[in-house]
């Protein structure tokens, strides 16, 4: 999977309508495998991230966990120590 699509669930305050479509967006990048489609594909490309999307935000209101919200800023550090650790070598 993408390691730009970062987990958008259960967080506090919930995941934003930009994070959802970034999220979209990066999925559809991966599976088109290009950043960039053609004029011929760029409709199809951005019909996708749209439903992409709209199913994504029905998900993420139609899951359920008994956990507490996360904290982004506490998630983020963590990715940062473990980016550390990673790239230190």
């Amino acid at each position: 999977m993408c390691r730009n699509i970062r987990p958008l669930n259960n967080f506090e305050p919930p995941a934003t309508r930009d994070e959802v479509t970034a999220a979209a967006l990066q999925y559809v990048r991966k599976v088109a495998g290009t950043t960039k489609p053609s004029a011929a594909n760029q409709a199809a490309f951005d019909q996708a991230v749209r439903e992409i999307a709209h199913l994504t935000q029905h998900l993420l209101d139609d899951l359920v966990t008994t956990a507490p919200p996360k904290d982004r800023a506490v998630e983020a550090e963590k990715a940062r120590a473990r980016a550390a650790v990673r790239y230190a070598r």
